[in-house]
């Protein structure tokens, strides 16, 4: 009998990747998945040995290794369609855990700047997520990603949140900053407020997507994202990066451990 169309993973064999031009064997299981390539070059730096790979777009990776354990990073680029093309790529040449690395705006009241989040679940109010699984579809963090974060976070004695993630499709006019010109709020987002009330900590435009992927491929994920405070003119102020770098870089050891044991 013949094989049921779509029952195998589609791997590409041993084939360059088309956006990443990353081939099966060049990262490890574990990679970290920051959204800006100038991070993904920063999280390399701080391991105790680091190599370029690829920069293609905003695609740009780095194998090496911390504490004597092989770990990878791959910039994603901003939002969910950006982000799936990654996983999708990354699956196909072996990677099983992604930890994404990353920034986000403040919801619940009292968070500060540098704070640390780490994601139990995402709300999906971005429409890519939609093209793998229906609305009612829970964007949920791997728990063994998510424990792992934690006792990172505990062990670096960092200030840090664990609880639910927003995510949405636009800088501005999702995440209530004002756009070049003004118009209606948008259609179907709540407001900052609104997120407040729900019990949402902070909002981004990735997380729903890696968690909605990773599930529906059978991949372990999780986030960490810095708190970044709004500056005078609206603009994001980064702030904890290197905070969340350390958690990241920490987990992954640890993920990467239990992955070989």
């Amino acid at each position: 009998m013949a094989a049921r169309e779509g029952r195998r993973p589609n791997t590409h064999g041993g084939a360059r990747q088309y956006h990443t031009g990353l081939r099966p064997g060049d990262l490890p299981p574990v990679v970290l998945v920051p959204g800006d390539p100038a991070r993904a070059a920063r999280i390399a730096a701080s391991w105790d040995a680091s190599r370029s790979l690829e920069d293609r777009r905003e695609y740009r990776s780095y194998s090496g290794s911390h504490h004597g354990v092989p770990l990878g990073v791959v910039s994603t680029g901003i939002g969910g369609p950006s982000i799936a093309i990654a996983v999708e790529d990354l699956a196909r040449i072996g990677v099983r855990t992604l930890v994404r690395v990353g920034s986000s705006g403040a919801v619940r009241r009292g968070l500060r700047g540098g704070d640390l989040v780490l994601t139990v679940a995402a709300g999906r109010f971005e429409a890519a997520s939609r093209a793998y699984a229906p609305s009612g579809y829970p964007a949920v963090a791997d728990p063994r990603v998510l424990r792992a974060l934690i006792d990172a976070a505990r062990a670096t004695k960092v200030r840090f949140h664990v609880g639910l993630t927003a995510t949405v499709d636009t800088f501005h006019r999702s995440e209530g900053r004002r756009g070049f010109r003004p118009i209606p709020r948008p259609w179907g987002t709540p407001s900052r407020r609104e997120l407040d009330q729900l019990g949402f900590l902070n909002v981004e435009m990735e997380a729903s997507m890696l968690l909605t992927i990773a599930n529906v491929y059978r991949l372990a994920a999780g986030a960490v994202c810095a708190i970044y405070p709004d500056g005078p003119r609206g603009d994001p102020v980064p702030r904890g990066d290197d905070d969340a770098i350390a958690v990241a870089t920490d987990a992954a050891v640890a993920l990467s451990r239990a992955h070989e044991s």
